[in-house]
Order: C-alpha cells, then structure tokens, then sequence
C-alpha cells in the first residue's frame, strides 16, 4: 500500500478516538470500548499498510501485528496485550447480551487506543512513511 491508504487509516483511527470520547462522556462506555479499539484496528491497518500487508478479519490483523511488528521487536509487546485486551472489551460490549461495560473500562480502553494511535504515528514517522 501506499502513504495515502496509511494516511486514511490512521485519518479514521483519529475519528474513531474522537466518537469514543464522545460516548464516553455520554454515557455509552459499550461504544466508546467499540470505538476505540476500532482506532486500534485502523492504526495495526496503517502499520500493516507500511509493509504492504492487509488483512480483513480481526483475528488475522492481531496475528499480523504480533508477528510483523511485535516478534520483530519493532514495536513493544504491551502493544499486542491492550490491542487483545480491546478486541476482548470490543466482543463483550458488542455481543454478550449480559455483559455491561463500565465508566472504568471505557476510560481505561480508551486511554490505551490514544498510546496505541501515538505510537503507531511515531512508528510511521519514524520509518519515513508519514
């Protein structure tokens, strides 16, 4: 892929940090914890995209990160633990019925997307992709 389709994703990881904050401070921690690890999603995509690797399903873009840029060492580890632990918060909100995400878990959720976001920036800067 080329620098445009990384400038997007990362364009739609901001987006994505902006409507969670919103639903935080409205009450709908569900959607902020879906919205930020979208922003995760779209900044792992970006960085992806700087190798040129895409990957359509959740499970396969978490793989690929783990393997292109945490087991590399391009990117710290803690980085694949909160991207899990989004995806985990993301399915629960999204899909159990019984489960009811809390302040606590939205705040927390969010707070990791916006290092993951800055992180996956400074990567791409850094790379001269950005």
């Amino acid at each position: 892929m080329d620098a445009p389709d990384i400038q997007l994703h990362l364009d739609r990881a901001g987006l994505d940090l902006q409507a969670a904050e919103s639903n935080l401070e409205q009450g709908y921690y569900g959607v902020a914890v879906a919205r930020a690890y979208y922003a995760m999603f779209h900044a792992v995509s970006a960085l992806l995209a700087s190798k040129g690797i895409t990957r359509s399903k959740h499970s396969g873009l978490i793989s690929a990160f783990g393997q292109h840029f945490v087991k590399s060492g391009l990117i710290e580890a803690e980085y694949a633990k909160v991207l899990a632990h989004a995806f985990d918060s993301r399915l629960d909100s999204d899909y159990d019925v019984a489960f009811t995400a809390e302040r606590t878990l939205a705040e927390g959720v969010l707070h990791d997307a916006q290092g993951f976001v800055r992180r996956a920036e400074s990567f791409l800067r850094q790379a001269g992709e950005l």
